[in-house]
């Protein structure tokens, strides 16, 4: 059962998104939080498994909130979700940077945004469809890079482990990067959770963001497509 803490200022959302919750199997809606104050309240009392965010509140906003509950959650630390109204946008882009796991759009139809849910509480990722590369593209800062070199700030990581988080960075799922580099599912798994720790990452959209900010991926670069889910 997956404990689900949901954060808009805006009532009848948090009571639409709430009742869709309750009604859908799987699901369990531990609390409802009005402002980023609350929600970093109630993260730390009732440590839900997934929040479900919105990105502009008055007051603290989503990212801050974000980032405080993340900062502050013992392992495991809750999936964010950002709810937002525009998908190209520096606050999404800030806020996949600051760890959250993907974001959804207002308008995304009721049985989408549970599927959605459901799929990053198996710790997949997830991006509203068509608009991650240009995203990313658009408001990530790109070094002068690929070369194929690994950059400094990636220093800690092995040589494949380096590939790993490149072709993460390209969009490719780990059934693809095992394809690629003739390894086990298991194994880029393993590659990929050893990225995560030694680089501080809280999730796989976080990884992307680190892979174009580094300049180990730059757009228009080799194999660079929109990250797609699966595992």
């Amino acid at each position: 059962m997956t404990r689900l803490l949901i954060v808009d200022d805006q009532v009848l959302i948090r009571a639409g998104i709430a009742a869709l919750a309750a009604a859908a199997p799987g699901f369990e809606v531990a609390g409802q939080a009005a402002t980023g104050e609350e929600a970093v309240e109630l993260a730390a009392s009732l440590r839900p498994d997934l929040i479900l965010m919105d990105i502009r509140m008055p007051g603290m906003s989503g990212i801050t909130a974000l980032e405080y509950i993340l900062d502050r959650a013992s392992e495991p630390k809750p999936k964010i979700v950002i709810l937002t109204v525009f998908d190209l946008d520096e606050y999404v882009y800030a806020a996949l940077r600051a760890g959250a796991s993907g974001f959804l759009l207002k308008d995304t139809p009721p049985e989408r945004l549970l599927a959605a849910l459901a799929l990053i509480a198996e710790g997949e990722m997830l991006f509203a469809p068509t608009v991650t590369r240009r995203l990313v593209e658009n408001f990530a800062p790109h070094p002068d890079s690929g070369s194929g070199g690994r950059p400094d700030c990636l220093s800690e990581l092995t040589d494949r482990e380096t590939e790993v988080l490149r072709l993460v960075g390209q969009g490719l799922a780990n059934d693809q990067i095992a394809k690629r580099l003739s390894v086990t599912i298991a194994t880029v798994k393993t590659h990929f959770n050893r990225v995560m720790a030694k680089l501080s990452l809280q999730s796989r959209a976080q990884a992307v963001v680190v892979a174009y900010e580094s300049g180990l991926v730059f757009p228009g670069g080799p194999g660079a497509q929109p990250p797609r889910t699966g595992a």
